[in-house]
């Protein structure tokens, strides 16, 4: 079984930034993805960005230039930079992993419990 658990969100000024990370837990033996998600009261979850085991990541372009995905998987963390946040950027924010938890298993597919990030003055 494998625990995601969200951490670093808060209330944020507009123009302000934040940090955002998410530790996977339990069993563990490998890391295909790890990705960040949101949902906004009323809208469904939107994808915002993701990195592979092998480094690469990708993000989608209404956050291009403003949110940035990186990953130690060394401790199974993935992070996610925000900056220049704006009202519309307020949600609860998902971590989200496919993982493999032991050799041989088939990979599964694992969220965490979801950090709120509000944006206001």
């Amino acid at each position: 079984q494998v625990q995601l658990v969200e951490s670093g969100g808060g209330l944020v000024q507009p123009g302000g930034s934040l940090r955002l990370s998410c530790a996977a837990s339990g069993s563990i033996f490998s890391i295909h993805v790890m990705a960040w998600y949101r949902q906004a009261p009323g809208k469904q979850r939107e994808f915002l960005a993701l990195i592979t085991g092998d480094g690469s990541a990708n993000s989608a372009d209404s956050v291009k230039g403003r949110f940035t995905i990186s990953g130690d998987y060394t401790k199974n963390a993935v992070y996610l930079q925000m900056s220049s946040l704006k009202p519309e950027d307020t949600a609860v924010y998902y971590c989200n992993a496919v993982i493999t938890p032991r050799l041989g298993a088939t990979p599964v597919t694992s969220w965490g419990q979801g950090t709120q990030v509000t944006v206001s003055s």
